[in-house]
């Protein structure tokens, strides 16, 4: 990809050279943003809208409260996203950009273990809240192994020459490797190929630069394709439709046929595989078995000779649902389970799931049912409670609008490890709630599931979990 604007000299340069470079490239930059429209007003960034879930208590309040950094849900491969937008950062005497660095590596440190992605975006950048290039050097020392290990794509969206020049400073200390993760976008649509449009949040500075772009740029551009009428979903259809849709193909079964297979394939043949559900898949071989199964046809999960394929298509089938398995409904009040004392905290889990459709909750607990058998197996697997909640915080719950933000990852984690690690407590037999879809169809593919896995073991006793610093 070659980036807009003048080129880098090809010639060899010293860093104070590269360094006066990069700051001459910056003014072009906003040169060039001003001839497109962009008015540059005193340095103040525009903050990204106050984030009811963000508390003063929280330890990087004075940086979090801009909306530099965001989780923006998942791409298409179930990998976690985080976005990093310039056109959040104040004028550099308003931020710390050290404190920014700590909250920076505060943020994926939550994600580290899982395979994750960063989207940069690049627009907003400016010689007045611009950090030093040493800043750069530093952020980029500062990741170790663990970072840089799961990090599997850097997506860095409308770049310029001063992208090309700090990648020229920064190349004695990055690896190749490393650098076969960078991808660069002129344009969002390039970049919504890759990541689920619904979740990707979006700073709207930066959708207007892209259409300033776009509008530039139209006499080079291929004029844009009509886009077709939706297809009706075929008899056959897994992914992308509701629960009720699958109830009524087969049969009335409560638990959809994918999610079904998934479980017991898993259940016989992966508990004890370490990194289970936090490592990706081939985007071919994903979309290759969801097409099979859409099409009614069997799928053989032997044949991949991966047993983390059939784990990233679990989460992609509930990632893909019209509406989350815990229904948008159920969303501001898992929102407040932090602010329940914990001795309450299980009860309050079983009056919000009350509160859920039956198929819904059927469907739930057959979910939290293997979950919590692979927590119990947390000493092979490394999966325990808390790393699985982490994993399927974001696939069980999302707002109707937008994505979730950084700030209600907490509670939205937390709600999940209660749910898995006190599921004999939450979904307890005794319940009235769904009765029939737990005693019919949905209790005996379970009892099914479990006898496939061999004989069932004794209940563990919960135990208490460490949430921040702080017990259950």
């Amino acid at each position: 990809m070659v980036c807009p604007g003048h080129p880098v000299p090809r010639q060899s340069m010293s860093r104070l050279d590269l360094e006066e470079l990069a700051e001459i490239e910056l003014q072009r930059d906003e040169e060039e943003a001003t001839a497109l429209g962009a008015v540059r007003r005193t340095p103040v960034a525009p903050m990204a809208g106050p984030d009811p879930a963000l508390s003063m208590n929280h330890p990087f309040y004075d940086v979090a409260r801009h909306g530099i950094l965001q989780v923006a849900g998942e791409d298409r491969l179930g990998r976690r996203v985080v976005t990093f937008s310039c056109c959040r950062m104040p004028p550099s005497h308003e931020l710390n950009h050290r404190r920014l660095l700590e909250y920076l590596k505060y943020t994926l440190d939550q994600y580290v273990e899982s395979d994750y992605t960063i989207v940069y975006f690049h627009y907003g950048l400016n010689s007045q809240n611009k950090p030093s290039l040493g800043w750069f050097q530093s952020a980029y020392k500062e990741f170790d192994r663990r970072h840089r290990k799961n990090l599997k794509a850097l997506y860095v969206v409308h770049p310029t020459n001063f992208i090309r020049v700090l990648w020229n400073i920064l190349r004695p200390l990055i690896s190749h490797k490393f650098g076969k993760k960078v991808t660069y976008f002129n344009y969002l649509s390039e970049l919504r190929e890759h990541l689920k449009d619904d979740q990707l949040i979006v700073p709207p500075e930066v959708l207007r630069h892209d259409e300033e772009l776009r509008n530039l740029h139209t006499g080079r551009l291929p004029p844009p394709t009509k886009t077709p009428p939706p297809r009706p979903p075929l008899p056959t259809q897994q992914f992308g439709v509701s629960l009720k849709y699958l109830k009524d193909k087969n049969q009335g079964e409560l638990i959809p046929p994918v999610l079904r297979f998934t479980v017991t394939y898993l259940r016989e043949k992966g508990l004890r595989t370490e990194g289970l559900f936090r490592k990706s898949a081939s985007v071919q071989t994903i979309r290759e078995i969801q097409r099979l199964y859409n099409q009614g046809k069997p799928v053989n999960f032997d044949d991949y000779g991966d047993i983390h394929i059939p784990a990233v298509i679990l989460k992609t089938f509930l990632r893909e649902l019209p509406q989350p398995l815990l229904t948008f409904e159920a969303y501001e009040q898992i929102l407040g389970i932090t602010s329940v004392e914990s001795s309450l905290r299980v009860t309050c889990c079983r009056q919000i799931l009350q509160r859920l459709p039956e198929h819904n909750y059927a469907v739930l607990r057959y979910l939290m049912g293997f979950l919590h058998e692979v927590s119990r197996e947390s000493i092979f697997n490394k999966m325990n409670s808390s790393n699985l909640a982490c994993v399927f915080g974001l696939n069980l719950i999302w707002p109707s609008q937008g994505a979730s933000s950084l700030s209600a990852l907490v509670p939205l984690n937390l709600f999940t490890e209660l749910l898995i690690e006190y599921y004999e407590k939450v979904f307890r037999s005794q319940d009235t709630h769904g009765e029939p879809g737990a005693s019919g169809a949905a209790r005996d593919g379970h009892a099914r599931d479990r006898a496939a896995a061999g004989p069932a073991r004794p209940p563990v006793p919960p135990r208490p979990l460490p949430v921040a610093g702080r017990p259950l």
